[in-house]
C-alpha cells in the first residue's frame, strides 16, 4: 500500500505544492488503513537505477561544452520524466513517454513548440543511451512527432528602428539599441561585456557565445559614435559596458535590457519590441543585402545554415529581382 501511495504522490508532484502533497499523503494513509491491494496483473517493481544513467549523461554534456543553462534544462526535464516513469532505462517504452507528454501538455498548458523542445531533449538522452549500448532500441522512435505552426517573425523595419532611436531618453539607450543591431549580439552575451572588450581601433569585439564558442562581431559607424559618447558621459567606475542610470550604476541585467527595449518600443508605438528582434533584424538585413549565407552564419555564431535561416525573413523584392536576373529567359 505504501508503495502505491508514494506512486500517487510522485505523479501528483506536477499539480500540488509540498504542503498539499503532505496533506494528500496523510489523508490516503488514514483512508486506506487496513486495506489491501489485490491486482490481477503482474506488479511492476519501481527501479530508480535511472539516476546513475542521468547523472552520467549530464556529466557528458557538461564536458562537451554545452552552455550551463542548456545542461540544466536537460537535467530538469529528464529528471521529471524519469522520476515519473521510475523504471530501469532498458524497460522504458514509447507508451510511457507518450503518456508523460500528454500529461505534461494538459497540466502545464504547454504549447506545441515547448512540447517539441522537451521531446528533443528526451530523444537526445535515449540516443546517447543507445550509442553507448545501455539500451538496444530508442523508444523515442515510436513517440509521435509534434507539429508546430511556423509563424513568420518579422524583423524591425528601418522606419521602426529610426523611430525607436528618436524616442530614446538618453545616450545610453541610443547606444544600446544601435549596438544590438550592429553586432547582432545575444542579450546573454551583451550583459557579460566590459568596456575593455571593445576594440575601437578595429571597430569590433570578441564575443563568447553558446558553448563558449568565440566569434568576432563588428560595430558600425553610428554604433561607434553613440558608444563613445555614452562612455564619455559616464561618471561611474563600473567595468561593465552598459550600466544602470541610478547609483550604484550596476551592470545591466538581461531583464533590465529587455525592459529598456520594451519601454522604448511602447513610446515609439512599435509592437513586440525586444532585444532578440534586433538580432533577427540584423541577420535578415545582412542576408537580403548580399552578405553570403556562410558569412551571416559566422557573424551570428551559428554552426548550421538552417539555424540562421530560421532567423531570417527573405525579402520578396530580392526574390523578384533575382528571378528576373536569373530566370527571365
Amino acid at each position: 500500500m505504501e508503495e502505491k501511495i508514494l506512486e500517487i504522490i510522485r505523479k501528483m508532484q506536477f499539480v500540488l505544492n509540498e504542503n498539499q502533497l503532505r496533506e494528500l499523503k496523510a489523508t490516503m494513509n488514514q483512508v486506506f488503513v487496513g486495506c489491501e491491494i489485490v491486482e490481477n496483473t503482474t506488479l511492476r517493481v519501481n527501479d530508480n537505477t535511472w539516476t546513475k544513467e542521468l547523472s552520467d549523461f549530464i556529466i557528458s554534456k557538461r564536458l562537451s561544452g554545452l552552455a550551463v543553462k542548456t545542461v540544466n534544462r536537460y537535467d530538469y526535464e529528464l529528471h521529471r520524466l524519469l522520476s515519473y516513469i521510475n523504471k530501469n532505462v532498458k524497460h522504458i517504452l514509447s507508451t510511457d513517454i507518450s503518456e508523460y507528454l500528454t500529461m505534461y501538455k494538459a497540466i502545464r498548458k504547454a504549447c506545441n513548440q515547448t512540447l517539441k523542445n522537451v521531446r528533443a531533449i528526451f530523444n537526445t538522452f535515449f540516443i546517447w543511451l543507445r550509442d553507448r549500448g545501455k539500451i538496444s532500441i530508442n523508444p523515442m522512435a515510436l513517440v509521435e512527432t509534434i507539429k508546430v505552426e511556423q509563424k513568420i517573425k518579422k524583423p524591425f523595419t528601418s522606419e521602426e528602428r529610426e523611430i525607436m532611436l528618436r524616442k530614446c531618453k538618453n545616450i545610453r539607450d541610443m547606444a544600446l539599441i544601435e549596438f544590438l543591431y550592429s553586432t547582432a549580439i545575444r542579450v546573454s552575451e551583451l550583459v557579460a561585456l566590459n568596456i575593455t572588450d571593445i576594440r575601437f581601433g578595429n571597430k569590433d569585439l570578441i564575443v563568447y557565445g553558446k558553448g563558449g564558442k568565440e566569434r568576432i562581431v563588428y560595430i558600425n559607424e553610428k554604433s561607434n559614435l553613440y558608444l563613445k559618447e555614452y562612455l564619455k558621459s559616464r561618471i561611474d567606475k563600473n567595468e561593465a559596458l552598459f550600466v544602470g542610470k541610478k547609483y550604484p550604476h550596476n551592470r545591466l541585467s538581461k531583464s533590465g535590457i529587455e525592459y529598456i527595449v520594451k519601454e522604448i518600443g511602447l513610446k515609439a508605438n512599435v509592437s513586440n519590441a525586444h532585444p532578440h528582434r534586433f538580432r533577427r533584424t540584423s541577420l535578415t538585413n545582412a542576408l537580403n543585402r548580399g552578405m553570403p549565407l556562410q558569412e551571416v552564419m559566422k557573424f551570428a555564431g551559428h554552426s548550421k545554415p538552417e539555424t540562421t535561416m530560421m532567423y531570417c525573413t527573405v525579402n520578396e523584392e530580392g526574390i523578384k529581382y533575382h528571378h528576373y536576373q536569373y530566370l527571365s529567359s
